[in-house]
């Protein structure tokens, strides 16, 4: 009956094959395809479409972070069945947006508060107040029996055997469906449950032998942001899901990034959690056929920025050292010539705070090898550092300076080609007549990068030296304005 009334709303999604750096053959279920961008459609229209026909003149009520919101609106709008939907106020505009594009008029859209957990308290409230249907998200075999459609999808696609596949899970629903199926027809395969590190609520539930109520959820992830597993997946997915693994929001992003690069897709962070399972365990995979769903591709733009930021973190491939080394004039060209000749450095933070010692935070990136062959040579060298790459200071980009400590002054914003090599040549340029007090800068991704540099000078002849030299690097620069030097010294 699912199969039926779920292709009356939408067709199919493709299955595919995807080339990550992974020694095995790997599938991807695109459920990024469907008519919401996410698979929660199939089970918000199977259960809608199951209720009789006094029920949908009453009305239906949702909580949702989003995508299952969506899903009730398509439904709303097709069934004709009016529908008040509940979620979080974070919940993304776009995602917002969409949940009124899909539902039109048929649909009211209640904003109310953090997390999906306190949305479905107050949906729950209505529901029970109005005698509206509540349409639960996870948390009912006709919403689990639409959600497994997608499984019934991979086996019909004629492509398995598969070895393993790589399930995300949230409140445990589309797992659980999708488990129970793959395993009907693959007896042997293994099915590994990816939760994030934060919100694994359904791995708690194992552990304790019943759900329990998480007292917090990260939220970056919020397709899968459930404080607490539900009570008919919980039983399932202990019973399906041969292991539980958890991966973290860098990890997420690196697999977001690995699906741009393969599919020019951006998934959002729940949807990319199965590629990032995957992933973490690609070193298991050698000569396996696996498969991963790719659930939903509703990413909110502002969150871009942070995952391009991120992901080389997740792929072990970018991070922040601490070095420790004498404040003195080209101390930071001698760590360039000395360890990092050749390394892709991606961020700068350093700020003068004492006249002998200087402690400047750089962000390099490479394949984790040669990241590996760094910290070596650092060791053999002796050059205090230290991995800083998850310290909040770091995160945030505090840089602690002293003003007071800067002789004569002069800020600028310089631009630099992006290339290995391009802060070495700055460097070099201007060490016989400035010394760097300030240095901010990240990588943007462009082909230009932008800096704010502090510079200071033993006396006046060497400042008007500097000025003179620094026409010749050849690159854009621009002295900093009166009010803004004014605040920061």
């Amino acid at each position: 009956m699912a199969r039926k009334r779920v292709y009356a709303a939408a067709q199919p999604t493709p299955l595919e094959r995807l080339a990550l750096p992974v020694d095995a053959e790997v599938f991807l279920k695109r459920e990024d395809l469907s008519p919401i961008h996410a698979y929660k459609w199939r089970g918000a229209y199977n259960c809608m479409t199951a209720l009789d026909p006094a029920q949908r003149a009453q009305g239906v009520v949702c909580a949702s972070a989003g995508n299952h919101a969506q899903g009730v609106a398509l439904a709303a709008q097709a069934l004709g069945v009016r529908a008040h939907v509940y979620m979080p106020v974070s919940t993304p505009r776009m995602k917002q947006e969409a949940v009124h594009r899909h539902g039109g008029a048929f649909v009211e859209v209640v904003l109310t508060g953090d997390s999906y957990s306190d949305a479905a308290e107050a949906a729950k409230q209505h529901a029970a107040e109005s005698g509206q249907c509540f349409v639960h998200p996870y948390d009912d075999l006709h919403t689990m029996g639409g959600q497994g459609t997608l499984a019934d999808e991979i086996v019909m696609s004629g492509q398995g055997p598969f070895d393993v596949a790589y399930l995300q899970i949230g409140g445990g629903g589309m797992a659980a469906a999708t488990a129970c199926w793959l395993k009907a027809y693959y007896p042997e395969i293994r099915i590994v449950g990816v939760e994030g590190v934060g919100q694994a609520s359904m791995g708690a539930a194992v552990a304790a032998g019943a759900p329990v109520t998480l007292s917090h959820v990260d939220v970056f992830c919020d397709g899968t942001a459930v404080k607490r597993a539900g009570d008919l997946t919980y039983p399932l997915c202990a019973a399906l899901i041969d292991e539980f693994i958890t991966v973290s929001n860098e990890e997420v992003a690196a697999a977001i990034e690995s699906l741009w690069e393969a599919r020019r897709v951006i998934a959002e962070p729940s949807g990319a959690m199965g590629v990032a399972g995957l992933l973490k365990q690609r070193a298991q995979l050698s000569g396996q056929r696996a498969v991963a769903v790719l659930c939903g591709a509703n990413v909110d733009f502002d969150q871009l920025a942070w995952i391009a930021h991120h992901a080389g973190i997740g792929a072990a491939r970018k991070r922040y050292y601490r070095f420790e080394m004498g404040e003195a004039p080209g101390g930071l060209l001698h760590l360039l010539e000395t360890v990092l000749e050749g390394i892709n450095i991606v961020e700068v933070q350093y700020g003068k705070v004492d006249t002998r010692r200087a402690w400047p935070v750089i962000g390099v990136e490479s394949a984790p090898p040669v990241l590996q062959a760094l910290e070596q040579r650092l060791t053999e060298l002796a050059i205090p550092y230290e991995d800083v790459t998850s310290a909040a200071d770091v995160e945030f980009r505090i840089i602690n300076y002293e003003p007071d400590l800067f002789r004569l002054p002069f800020f600028l914003t310089y631009e630099f080609p992006e290339r290995a090599g391009a802060l070495h040549d700055l460097l070099v340029s201007i060490r016989d007549t400035a010394s760097i007090c300030y240095f901010n800068y990240t990588s943007t991704g462009e082909q230009v990068g932008h800096a704010l540099i502090g510079f200071e000078f033993e006396d006046e002849s060497h400042r008007a030296a500097f000025l003179k030299i620094l026409p010749q690097t050849g690159h854009e620069y621009r002295e900093v304005e009166v009010e803004v030097l004014r605040r920061m010294l």
